[in-house]
């Protein structure tokens, strides 16, 4: 008589119980890092500061590079959804509009993070390996929105999706939210209009004359 596998089984307690001590160990890397930079800030500590073991950590993120991919994909997925994207509306202006208030709503999250990560390249390789990673991702992503608005028909003649998402690529980075908003001290609402403004002025094709070019929110 053939014996049937033994079938895992998760329960939901089980899964959110794991989902709540991953946001802890996220939270505190996070805490932590801004705290006392990437230098000082030990998985030790982490650990501590989260109520876990070093174990803990290095089996669910591999050590700090995991804990700052982490952190970022969090934030990045939570900016998604509190902010709503109108990949469906068919004017690109409003679409990047969207694309602006979803900058302004990560940057604030993220952007200080990835700017200590790139203090942190000067004197740790494996820093500046994952500070590439990180701006390939976001390349990848540019690389997206550009082919979304590609497909639609929305760039101007002589703009590639290469050049459209370099564009986005640099208006989107860490460095311009440190100058514009940490630096001059812009509020994110006019962050998020000079990132909309200049992508649409950069990519789209002037509005036709007498067209009613939709306001901002």
């Amino acid at each position: 008589m053939a014996v049937k596998p033994t079938r895992r089984y998760e329960s939901p307690r089980r899964a959110d119980q794991a989902q709540q001590t991953r946001a802890a160990v996220t939270d505190a890397a996070k805490r932590l890092f801004l705290r006392t930079g990437f230098a000082a800030t030990t998985i030790a500590a982490v650990a501590a500061e989260a109520r876990v073991s070093v174990e803990t950590i290095y089996k669910g993120f591999g050590g700090k590079p995991g804990l700052v991919r982490a952190i970022c994909e969090n934030e990045l997925a939570g900016g998604e959804q509190r902010t709503r994207l109108p990949l469906t509306e068919p004017d690109p202006r409003t679409i990047i509009r969207g694309w602006g208030r979803l900058s302004a709503e990560v940057a604030p999250r993220v952007a200080p993070i990835l700017l200590l990560l790139r203090a942190a390249t000067a004197t740790d390789p494996v820093m500046a390996g994952l500070q590439a990673e990180m701006d390939a991702g976001r390349l990848r992503r540019m690389t997206r929105n550009a082919s979304h608005l590609a497909e639609a028909g929305h760039l101007r003649d002589g703009i590639t999706v290469q050049h459209a998402a370099e564009i986005m690529w640099a208006y989107t980075s860490p460095e311009l939210y440190e100058m514009l908003v940490l630096a001059c001290g812009w509020p994110l609402e006019h962050y998020s209009d000079f990132i909309a403004d200049a992508v649409i002025a950069a990519l789209l094709p002037p509005a036709p004359p007498g067209r009613h070019t939709p306001e901002r929110p």
